[in-house]
């Protein structure tokens, strides 16, 4: 009863001891977050959480979001390591339970008949071998003194909920990707529909030279020229077939899908988005980003690692009690309590000299633990540059597009005059070819505007957390 008694009296004193937790308790750190962002514009937390469905009309746009948010190997390779992290916590929320081992063992040795053992067992047994039989039950458990194992939840804990944001920030990318490709090649749609409609106009321009020329009217120089202008639109046609198949097959591998083509409707004035900027909302906002968050979560695992380095410099307390059963005699092996043997073991550990290693381990830890907290406002700053970036983006793309869409009405009139005044002979050839060759390229920029606009858009949306719902 003493013995037990003093088995009690120590697991109640681990069990004190236990609350003794040496390491420090999360903080945030100060960002210095800024009340507003560069532009004389903010968001709100409603534009924050709006649901990607909501965002994007095109039904075929988002039956190939919802493919990749199921089919990327990206994302399904992501879930893994979740269900990895979670099996980690699971496991570190037993740590404060004892571990059980049974072992069972029989042997049979046969000693020198010279040895003082050997002529002993011999004269006991009457047998030149000596057999062991064991059998044996042994229940370790060690007293969380210093709070090891709460530190080890809140490192597992961390990296789970790091791995859930790193995980919705890379299905944020995906639907990114997936949308600035789908509308990529919208846009290069576009710029066939544009060189196919240059080769048309360049086509009936040079079919009334041949005729002029045929008619000694104008200089062979005058035909090739316009042949050229003409070979100029014809050079776009198989430039932008090459990259719609790129794109293409870029985006069906985004999908988890073998490369194909893709099918697609509308076009880029149909994709435009009605963005609405409302005002009224600090920067600070940004901490629902998912990769904000997870390098949050960072620093606090760096944080359980600091406290884990520390307790491994102070003692700990374990307790080993044992039950079992021994005998030299298989027949005897089973009688009770002949062959029982119990044990009862305390142990108390201190590390003394090894060498700075746990010196050197802890310090490694705090260090780690401030680049942590460095790249957390890494991220932040870069979170709030990169909303300053789309939105100036969108807006100086709107004013790039109403000043392109001026232009273009410009050199349309100026093409359709400088074809009509040729024909009266008021202008030469030259005239003509570079209306042509100015509309061509306007309609060109035009396009790029739409997608810069578009991207711009969708960047936003992705600085802004987006939403993966």
């Amino acid at each position: 009863m003493r013995v037990l008694y003093k088995i009690g009296i120590s697991l109640f004193a681990g069990v004190l001891l236990t609350s003794c937790v040496v390491g420090k308790k999360y903080s945030r750190t100060d960002l210095n977050v800024p009340e507003k962002y560069r532009e004389e514009v903010t968001l709100t937390g409603d534009t924050i959480l709006h649901p990607w469905k909501n965002y994007y009309k095109d039904p075929l746009l988002v039956d190939l979001i919802e493919k990749a948010l199921v089919k990327n190997n990206e994302v399904l390779i992501a879930i893994k390591s979740m269900e990895q992290l979670d099996l980690n916590y699971k496991q570190a929320k037993l740590g404060l339970l004892p571990t059980l081992d049974f072992d069972a063992n029989a042997s049979r040795s046969y000693q020198s008949k010279n040895s003082l053992n050997g002529s002993l067992s011999a004269q006991f047994t009457s047998k030149d071998y000596m057999d062991d039989y064991n059998a044996n039950i042994q229940l370790s458990w060690e007293a969380d003194i210093w709070g090891k194992v709460t530190m080890q939840k809140r490192e597992a804990k961390a990296n789970y909920f790091a791995q859930k944001e790193n995980l919705s920030a890379l299905k944020t990318r995906i639907i990114v990707q997936v949308a600035q490709s789908y509308y990529n090649l919208l846009g290069l749609d576009e710029q066939l529909k544009i060189a196919q409609k240059n080769i048309e106009l360049s086509d009936n321009t040079l079919n009334m030279m041949k005729l002029q020329y045929n008619s000694g009217a104008i200089s062979s120089l005058a035909l090739y020229q316009t042949e050229a202008q003409k070979k100029t639109a014809e050079l776009l046609v198989p430039l932008a077939k090459a990259n719609i198949a790129v794109q293409e097959n870029a985006l069906q591998i985004l999908c988890g899908e073998y490369p194909d083509s893709i099918l697609r409707s509308g076009n880029l004035e149909v994709a435009e988005f009605d963005v609405v900027l409302p005002s009224g909302i600090p920067a600070s906002l940004l901490s629902r980003r998912p990769d904000v968050k997870a390098a949050e979560y960072a620093v606090m695992s760096a944080n359980a690692k600091t406290g884990l380095a520390k307790a491994t410099m102070y003692p700990t307390l374990s307790l080993r009690p044992s039950i079992g059963k021994n005998s030299f005699e298989f027949d005897t092996w089973f009688n009770f309590p002949g062959s029982v043997t119990k044990t009862i073991a305390a142990n108390l550990a201190q590390p003394i000299f090894r060498k700075r290693a746990l010196r050197t381990a802890y310090e490694v830890a705090i260090i780690e633990q401030e680049k942590a907290v460095i790249q957390f406002k890494q991220s932040y700053i870069t979170a709030v540059g990169e909303v300053n970036d789309a939105m100036s983006q969108l807006k100086y793309a709107d004013e790039r597009m109403e000043l392109a869409t001026e232009k273009a009405v410009s050199l349309d009139k100026a093409t359709s005059d400088a074809t009509l005044l040729y024909k009266s002979g008021m202008v030469t050839y030259l005239d003509v070819i570079v209306a042509q060759n100015g509309a061509l390229q306007n309609d060109l920029d035009v396009v790029s505007i739409k997608l810069e606009k578009l991207n711009a858009a969708i960047n936003l949306y992705r600085a802004l957390g987006g939403g993966v719902q």
